[in-house]
């Protein structure tokens, strides 16, 4: 009798949470959320799609494992680093991990995660504002400003969010009637998200910057 066609699994013992996230990952860069699935997930790692659940409980724990990968992903501030630099360092390190990863970046953008996976970028922010002297009430208030701004605009990176983007749109706006949107259509008609995430962070930090210091 032939044996079944296909490469044969592989022994449970040879897997690792590490190691199915990062798979889980590739797999999401390859062909989107919409296409994770446990058993699609086992197939390309050639085992068993029962001994996932070794590793992680579900589709939901997966997914909030991928979240974790890309968390993880963001540097740490350089030692010593000021508020402004610390919080720059961290914005910036942020969007590089979800514009690396663009097409698993609503799963921390958009998407509730576990306490104690959402509680890492709450740390790494929370932690400078405290560090500059900010109360705890005003740290707070200066952490949700920065995750706003940053899954605000990430959103619209990454396509999650809607944004003006060139073609007939330019025309409409100039024809809108409305003298502020007519003057400013050009650049309304398009977005260059680099310089929109530099001058949006800018004056947060400027904010926060001044804040601190009073």
């Amino acid at each position: 009798m032939t044996g079944r066609r296909g490469r044969p699994p592989r022994e449970a013992g040879s897997l690792s949470r590490e190691r199915i996230l990062r798979e889980a990952l590739a797999l999401v860069d390859e062909e989107g959320l919409d296409a994770v699935s446990m058993r699609k997930l086992a197939r390309r790692l050639g085992v068993d799609p029962m001994s996932l659940y070794n590793h992680v409980d579900g589709k939901d724990a997966l997914l909030d494992g991928i979240a974790e990968v890309l968390l993880a992903a963001i540097p740490a501030p350089p030692p010593d680093a000021d508020l402004r630099e610390t919080m720059s360092a961290l914005a910036h390190g942020f969007r590089a991990a979800m514009l690396g990863h663009s097409r698993a970046a609503p799963l921390v953008l958009t998407r509730r995660l576990a306490s104690m996976t959402a509680l890492a970028p709450v740390e790494a922010v929370l932690a400078p504002l405290l560090a500059a002297g900010f109360p705890p009430d005003r740290a707070v208030h200066g952490l949700r400003t920065v995750l706003a701004f940053l899954i605000g605009t990430l959103m619209r990176e990454v396509d999650a969010a809607p944004t003006f983007s060139g073609g007939p749109r330019l025309a409409e706006l100039e024809g809108a009637g409305l003298p502020a949107v007519s003057a400013a259509a050009p650049f309304l008609a398009v977005c260059d998200h680099e310089a929109e995430f530099e001058f949006g962070l800018r004056v947060l930090l400027d904010a926060l910057g001044a804040m601190a210091g009073a």
